[in-house]
């Protein structure tokens, strides 16, 4: 069994997404966090090291970080059009925009946003060049590794949801946004997370 450590409208709720186009059978397990707005707190109950979320229990074994944690998950289902396993011609893509997205358009992307990368040029350098990267990318094939959506796309587009300004003003990156927002799991995924009382309690 599979199950979540989640907060409600958190970086696990693109787990959740993931969970939902995967088909996977699971459960959720809820607890509090701190929120950037200084309310809530540590949970006696989740088991990641720093009381943060996601966090995956699988069979006894933890996992931990949104890079991994979809790792982990789509190499669980390798039938699943998400994943691309070893072997595959698109596997080094993959493995490399996961890698991406956690150390480069995440860090840079909150740099900016927080307003931390205004004073420091290394970082805004870093940060344009991340745009330029994803920008032209998404202008050449409609998603990231190509013509087929990858759980690479999940956590870009999840980021997208929250902050559009993540990325410059770009027809390329509305379209884009658009499209991975009308997925079936994503609704299905926001109804959970809406409703923790009476799903996957």
């Amino acid at each position: 069994m599979l199950t979540l450590i989640h907060a409600p409208q958190s970086r696990s709720s693109r787990i959740i997404w993931l969970l939902e186009e995967l088909g996977a059978d699971y459960d959720i397990r809820y607890v509090s966090i701190r929120r950037w707005d200084g309310s809530g707190g540590p949970d006696d109950n989740n088991p990641h090291p720093h009381k943060q979320v996601p966090a995956l229990l699988h069979n006894n074994a933890l996992v931990t970080e949104s890079t991994a944690v979809v790792q982990y998950l789509t190499e669980l289902y390798p039938n699943s059009e998400l994943g691309r396993p070893p072997g595959h011609a698109e596997r080094g893509a993959y493995l490399s925009w996961l890698a991406y997205y956690a150390g480069v358009i995440e860090p840079s992307g909150s740099a900016f946003l927080g307003g931390l990368a205004a004073n420091n040029p290394q970082m805004t350098k870093i940060y344009e060049e991340m745009c330029v990267h994803v920008i032209e990318t998404l202008s050449k094939q409609p998603f990231l590794l190509g013509k087929t959506v990858s759980a690479a796309d999940l956590l870009l587009a999840s980021a997208l949801g929250w902050m559009r300004r993540l990325l410059p003003e770009s027809a390329v990156v509305d379209r884009y946004v658009e499209t991975m927002t009308a997925r079936p799991a994503l609704a299905r995924a926001r109804a959970i997370d809406s409703k923790p009382d009476e799903l996957h309690v």
